[in-house]
């Protein structure tokens, strides 16, 4: 028993993964979701193949110009054309959203699985910071946090992943809890197993399915976080787009030039909605207590 224990503890096994993929290809809402993600990350990946002007280009003689075969989406208040900087401004939205989620999962992955596997007083010392970040709004730490960084994408990049890693201590810390105790890690410590290679090797794995669902619902609040801090001059610094940045400018022009808000603003809809089907399409895949 102690063998066949240990060898099914490393990695989820592949009978288990092949289920996970089958239940997500036959999971419309996750299909849609992925190719809605899929589109825009190539969009922003062939930025410039695709965009037809310089996204930093003025141009006086078509200032606020309606859509049209010229200028696709139309232009906004300084001529420049809004489809190019959609763009563009994809890239830094996705990667603020990536990036931000990777800084979470290296914050607070680590403190959930000490704090899980050791319990005492590390886990004590751990959730009761959890529990203080967590009482605190996401969106209005990230923001306390990029205005005392300063406004640049970086510096917004951090306080939404800084600002993100309690959720992750928190689900780390409930997915260490109940596997701790299952009898193939009970086994392995049994046979001298230090313990970091009981967590990399036999718990973070197994841990590993419920990150990767939170982690892909939660790019989707840090793109609407991003994009918030840009509107209010946190983020990314002009001329460089920024979907959240064009919606402060056309929030000026909403009778004038609707165009210059309805394009951004849509994007912002269609990736989060794209990401958050991915998410539940994935969840629904990878929760073991759904496998028939």
């Amino acid at each position: 028993m102690t063998t066949h224990a240990l060898q099914g503890s490393a990695t989820v096994p592949a009978k288990r993964r092949n289920r996970a993929w089958a239940k997500f290809r036959r999971s419309r809402s996750a299909l849609l979701g992925a190719a809605i993600v899929l589109l825009f990350v190539l969009l922003a990946i062939l930025a410039p193949l695709i965009a037809a002007y310089d996204p930093a280009q003025v141009s006086f003689t078509a200032i606020r110009k309606a859509p049209s075969m010229a200028h696709w989406l139309g232009t906004d208040e300084l001529g420049r054309d809004i489809f190019s900087r959609m763009v563009f401004g994809a890239r830094a939205s996705l990667l603020a959203g990536m990036c931000s989620v990777l800084i979470a999962l290296a914050v607070g992955v680590p403190f959930g699985l000490l704090a899980g596997y050791f319990g005492g007083l590390v886990d004590g010392c751990i959730s009761r910071a959890t529990e203080a970040l967590l009482s605190i709004p996401f969106l209005i730490l990230a923001i306390a946090l990029a205005a005392f960084l300063g406004p640049s994408l970086v510096n917004a990049m951090i306080a939404i992943g800084v600002s993100a890693a309690p959720l992750f201590i928190r689900l780390a810390r409930g997915q260490v809890l109940a596997i701790k105790n299952e009898d193939y890690v009970q086994s392995t410590r049994s046979l001298g197993a230090s313990n970091t290679r009981i967590i990399l090797r036999h718990i973070l794995p197994n841990v590993m399915p419920a990150l990767i669902v939170q982690a892909t619902i939660m790019i989707a609040s840090a793109i609407i976080a991003e994009a918030s801090l840009s509107f209010l001059g946190l983020g990314l610094q002009p001329p460089n787009p920024s979907w959240g940045s064009m919606l402060n400018t056309a929030k000026n022009f909403m009778s004038q030039a609707p165009w210059m808000s309805i394009f951004p603003g849509s994007a912002i809809f269609l990736v989060v909605f794209g990401f958050n089907l991915l998410g539940d399409g994935l969840r629904d895949a990878l929760d073991p207590r759904q496998s028939h």
